[in-house]
Formats: structure tokens, C-alpha cells, sequence
């Protein structure tokens, strides 16, 4: 009898244990991002600008033999610059401070091929500082991208060259203010003297970190983004924030591309996709070669933010020293096509139901969540449950051809595969069947119209967690879409 009444007693506690927990937030799955990260990522794009000897050259790799003289704009204006990147949505912008001719943007003192042995504006010009205080002034982040390769330092491919670009890094990060990315090129040729460097990628992450801890190191191998694969704006429809980067290097050394595309699902390291595109055929301005048109711009934003990806864009100056006017044009159409497409949420109108609620149904993590727009809300499920159901029920049937789905990445990514269906006379319809999620995930589907959708997740690594879910209507982009 006592024996009995215990065995109730404990499996109560145990009952009530099991419920206390279920009312605290899920516990973070997997290796998570930084706060830096979060901040990164939600920025979605940012805007590259590709400037140096090569936009007068004509070149797109200069051999570092150059004259600095050749380095002269005309009407230099870094505040055309920041318009142009609000004006896209751009959250940030990221010079190419130094490339790999060696020539810097700035009065590099560990350098003898800068702006300071150049005519343009007497040799006291510094491309660093206009565009940093006009970031600064226009509310746009600054961010530099630094190549370790250099065809012109005497010292490359010696012993002595790590230590020399150290204090190139050194400078550039501490006279700038906050630098939000730190871009590293892993390009790795023939230097002056016909010789290769060994880099010191240790030393190098360890100098920006020390300098500029909130910064966001990207390259092939992070640590804080990883390259995407290629250059075509393209990002795997299956995306793992996650990388095993141990015993890899930027370069040569690096995962393969497939690998470098898709991310890994039990990666170590958590470590999102960035992707790097030129709105025109080469990342210098070049006469003669035009931005790629606004459809193309679109398919590029669906197979990078719309996959859990951030969006750099090279939108290059010219030799004046402004964003060209047909660029700009671009960007402004982009930009407007997006507001057209996104304005509209029409999940918003929607009842929102969930098979299962965190907590007993506590209302701090209510399926209504995912029809908020503030992303620190989500709906979340108790522990254990991976299969759960989300379904958005409407007064009146309305049609949508975008579905945007988002996970609460700071708990970890951990959708692995769902389907979406629509309610048709009466029978659930799949529409997709499509794998990740992760911080952003836009869904190009045929136009349905229904007065219900229904998210199944069929694989989860752990309890999902949804920020957010969304219904749009796009009647702009006519390329392909993916499910």
C-alpha cells in the first residue's frame, strides 16, 4: 500500500518536474550563433564596392606594378555611396580596402603602395575615412574587405610577410570606428618575387578578433561566415548554418564546394552562408558592361536571403567615384520590387492553430506567434515533440505563391524537412516538400488560392522553434521558382 502510494507521489513530482520544464524556453540545439551573428544575419543584405587601380586599369586582378597615380576620382563621394545602399535596403557596405595588387585605400604605414604615394588629392586622400564617417552619418554599417595576397609587398612569400600584414590589419581596424564584417579573400598567387605566402590564418582571425570582437570574420572557413561556392548568387536549397571547418584553410585547402553550399547537418561550428554576386559581369566598374535587370536581381535574392543565406552585392563605383546611375536604377528596382512583393503579408489575416503548444498551451509560446513581426516571438513546442502541425485558417480564401517561413536561430536551427499543403474541396494538397529552414526560407510555389494552409514538419532534429510564417503574392519575378 505505501509501496504504491510512493510510486504515485514520485510520478507526480516526476509529471510536475516534466511540466515546469516544458513552461521554460526550449534549451538551445546544437551549436548556436553569436549575438554578432543574429545581428548579421538579420541584416540579410549588404552592398560590396569594389574600388581600387583596377577600376582605371580595366582590369579585374592588377599585377601590383601599377603607379599609384593611376588611383584618381575624379568626384569621389561616399555619401552617393550610403544613398544608394539605403536607398536598396542595404544594411551595410563593404570596401575592398586593400586587393590583391597590394594597393591600399588608405595611408597604410605598413605599406609603400597606397593613396599616400598617390596624386589624388595630394596624397593626403583616405577612401577609409570619407566612407566610414558617411556610413556613419547615413546609418549603414561599415565593413572592409582585406586581401591577404599581395603582388606588390617586397616581403610576400617570405617569413617576415604574415607580421607585415598583421599591422596592415591593425591599422585599418583601429582608426575606422566599429567594422561590422571583416572580409578575407583565401586567393593565394605569386607575389613580387615570384614566391607564394604561407598564410597565418591564426594570427590573422586573432588580430581582428582582438581588435573588432563584434565583427563578423568571413572566408572559406569562418569563422564567423563562410563563402557560399560560387559567385552566381546561388545557395544550396537544402542550407545547414553549420560547418566542420577542422584541418581546413581558405583556398586551396578549403571543403569542397558542394559541401561549402549546402553547409553540413551535424556541423560543429556554427558558421551561415554568405553570398557574393556583381550586379554587372566583372566586380570592377568597367565602360561598356551593364547591371544585370531587376528579374535577375530578384532570382538572386530568392536563392540567397530566401535561403538562409545574407546578400552581398557588388555594386562597384566608377572612375569618378559614384555608383553608376543605370546601378543605382537597379538597386532602386529591386528594392521596390521587394517592398511590392513583401508589403503584403497576407498571413496576418489568419486564424493560426497548432497541434501542440509549449507549457499546456502557455501563451508565450502561442502558434500566433509565427504572424507577428517581432522576431524575438515564436511559437515553440514541448520537448520531444518533432512532428508537430501548424495550420493558418482564413475568413475568406486568398491566393499566395510565396510562402516565407523563419526559424529563432539563437536556440539553433533545426528543421530538417516539412510540407506545406493547402486545403482544396475538402482534401489536404501538398505543395511543397522542401528540406531547411534555418534563419530564412522563401518557398516559390504555383498561385493557390484556399482558405487554409497547413505546415507539417516531418524531421526535426529537435522541438521546433518559428519565429515566423508568411503569405505572399508575387506578380513581378517570372523566372523559375523552387519547392
Amino acid at each position: 500500500m505505501y509501496r504504491l502510494r510512493f510510486v504515485v507521489l514520485l510520478m507526480e513530482l516526476l509529471l510536475s518536474v516534466v511540466a515546469v520544464a516544458q513552461r521554460r524556453p526550449p534549451e538551445p540545439y546544437g551549436p548556436c550563433p553569436t549575438e554578432a551573428q543574429v545581428r548579421w544575419q538579420r541584416m540579410e543584405m549588404n552592398m560590396f564596392c569594389h574600388f581600387g587601380p583596377n577600376t582605371f586599369s580595366g582590369r579585374e586582378w592588377g599585377g601590383g606594378n601599377e603607379s599609384a597615380d593611376l588611383f584618381n576620382p575624379s568626384q569621389l563621394d561616399c555619401d552617393q555611396w550610403v544613398a544608394v545602399a539605403r536607398g536598396g535596403g542595404f544594411r551595410g557596405i563593404i570596401i575592398t580596402a586593400k586587393h590583391h595588387d597590394g594597393f591600399c585605400l588608405w595611408p597604410n604605414p605598413a605599406s609603400s603602395h597606397t593613396v599616400r604615394e598617390s596624386g589624388w588629392r595630394n596624397g593626403e586622400g583616405d577612401v577609409l575615412l570619407e566612407l566610414s564617417q558617411a556610413c556613419s552619418r547615413g546609418g549603414v554599417k561599415f565593413g572592409v574587405y582585406i586581401s591577404p595576397w599581395d603582388r606588390h609587398d617586397p616581403t610576400y612569400g617570405t617569413p617576415w610577410y604574415n607580421e607585415t600584414f598583421r599591422r596592415t590589419l591593425e591599422h585599418a581596424l583601429t582608426r575606422y570606428g566599429e567594422v561590422f564584417e571583416q572580409w578575407f579573400d583565401g586567393a593565394n598567387g605569386e607575389g613580387p618575387r615570384g614566391k607564394k605566402q604561407e598564410y597565418d590564418w591564426g594570427l590573422f582571425n586573432h588580430t581582428v578578433a582582438r581588435l573588432q570582437p563584434q565583427a563578423v570574420i568571413f572566408s572559406d572557413v569562418g569563422p564567423g561566415c563562410h563563402w557560399v561556392g560560387n559567385e552566381q548568387g546561388v545557395c544550396g536549397e537544402t542550407c545547414w548554418s553549420r560547418l566542420n571547418t577542422d584541418g581546413f584553410q581558405p583556398g586551396a585547402l578549403a571543403p569542397s564546394l558542394e559541401v561549402l553550399n549546402q553547409g553540413e547537418r551535424d556541423g560543429k561550428y556554427y558558421m551561415p552562408a554568405e553570398v557574393d554576386v556583381s550586379i554587372r559581369p566583372g566586380w570592377f566598374h568597367h565602360s561598356g558592361e551593364h547591371p544585370k535587370t531587376v528579374q535577375e536581381l530578384l532570382g538572386i535574392y530568392y536563392t540567397s536571403v530566401g535561403r538562409n543565406s545574407v546578400l552581398l552585392l557588388n555594386v562597384p563605383p566608377d572612375r569618378r567615384g559614384l555608383i553608376d546611375a543605370e546601378d543605382s536604377a537597379r538597386v532602386m528596382g529591386l528594392r521596390a520590387a521587394l517592398d511590392a512583393i513583401f508589403g503584403n503579408d497576407l498571413a496576418k489575416q489568419a486564424h493560426v492553430y497548432a497541434s501542440n503548444v509549449r507549457g499546456e498551451g502557455l501563451w508565450t509560446y502561442r502558434a500566433a506567434n509565427v504572424i507577428d513581426t517581432n522576431y524575438h516571438r515564436y511559437w515553440a513546442v514541448d520537448n520531444g515533440c518533432l512532428h508537430p502541425t501548424l495550420t493558418l485558417a482564413f475568413d475568406k480564401q486568398v491566393s499566395f505563391n510565396r510562402v516565407m517561413l523563419q526559424e529563432y536561430i539563437p536556440l539553433g536551427q533545426r528543421v530538417e524537412n516539412y510540407e506545406v499543403q493547402v486545403l482544396q474541396k475538402g482534401k489536404w494538397v501538398t505543395i511543397a516538400t522542401p528540406t531547411t529552414i534555418g534563419y530564412k526560407r522563401i518557398l516559390l510555389t504555383d498561385t493557390y488560392t484556399t482558405k487554409e494552409v497547413r505546415i507539417r514538419f516531418t524531421g526535426c532534429r529537435a522541438c521546433p522553434v518559428i519565429s515566423r510564417v508568411g503569405l505572399f503574392r508575387d506578380t513581378i519575378y517570372q523566372g523559375e521558382g523552387t519547392r
